[in-house]
């Protein structure tokens, strides 16, 4: 089978009694970079006699099918430099290739660096997405803020040291300077630090960059200040168009988040 292992994403204490066997007893590991995971053998005071097989970014696609035909004989562990494999790391076509082979897949839980943030923020954590990078080219990702503007769910993305102060003001001019917001960087490590606050003051603070890894955590949209007349123009608008009128409410409710008795209530007395 495939083993997703989740490893350390700064302190090293992280690392489970699971990883910490696996590491031990794997015969065959598939890492991101075959140095950092040795690196981090080492550093836990283990020794390893894995194979090593390099799985990343530029050649995870050209070699899945070869992990795919290892694990159907032994175990294969997958690695990333830190956090979890297929999480804005390798992994994901190479998870795709064995479950279209029939290939078991199992994962060693640990550490995540989008949890951990949206954890620290201060932020609403019943309803998140994770954004990962945004894309690097200036109209790829305006379109891609526009899209993320009315998203009423909590947001996580990861950011780099250098662009930090732009893309945070570029996410103040898309969603509003007001909007609630938390930066957290080198998380789980000595000089861990989250910085919340509106994105306006938040892209003043770090104008000039941060050092280490960034997520930055943002609030989701507030709810569109329902019109009350309006919404039950649209539900009667949608019985005159042959929609029953449980239905009209029904739907009209899920957009505007009023009551669904109310305006069902309502179009009655209307018609």
């Amino acid at each position: 089978m495939l083993i997703l292992a989740a490893t350390p994403i700064g302190n090293l204490g992280d690392a489970s009694a699971r990883l910490r066997e696996a590491l031990s007893t794997a015969s065959v590991i598939a890492a991101e970079d075959t140095r950092t995971t040795q690196h981090l053998i080492r550093a836990l005071g283990l020794t390893s006699r894995a194979r090593f097989i390099a799985l990343h970014d530029h050649n995870e696609r050209d070699r899945a099918a070869e992990v795919v035909a290892v694990a159907a004989e032994e175990d294969v562990l997958v690695m990333t430099d830190a956090g979890m494999p297929t999480v804005s790391d390798p992994g994901f076509v190479l998870v795709r290739a064995a479950a279209d082979a029939g290939i078991p897949v199992t994962v060693l839980p640990g550490p995540s660096a989008p949890l951990v943030a949206l954890a620290l923020s201060g932020l609403p954590t019943d309803r998140f997405c994770f954004e990962g990078f945004l894309p690097r080219k200036q109209g790829e990702r305006q379109n891609a803020l526009a899209a993320l503007a009315a998203e009423r769910r909590t947001m996580v993305f990861f950011e780099s040291p250098h662009r930090i102060g732009d893309s945070l003001a570029e996410l103040a001019a898309a969603f509003g300077a007001d909007r609630p917001a938390a930066v957290a960087r080198e998380l789980t490590k000595l000089h861990e630090e989250v910085v919340r606050g509106p994105l306006g003051e938040l892209a003043e603070r770090f104008a000039d960059g941060a050092r280490g890894e960034i997520c930055v955590v943002v609030g989701g949209a507030p709810a569109p200040v329902a019109d009350e007349a309006g919404a039950l123009e649209r539900v009667l608008s949608l019985v005159s168009g042959g929609a029953k009128l449980k239905e009209a409410a029904s739907t009209v409710a899920e957009e505007t988040g009023l009551s669904k008795k109310s305006l069902y209530d309502a179009a009655l007395r209307a018609r």
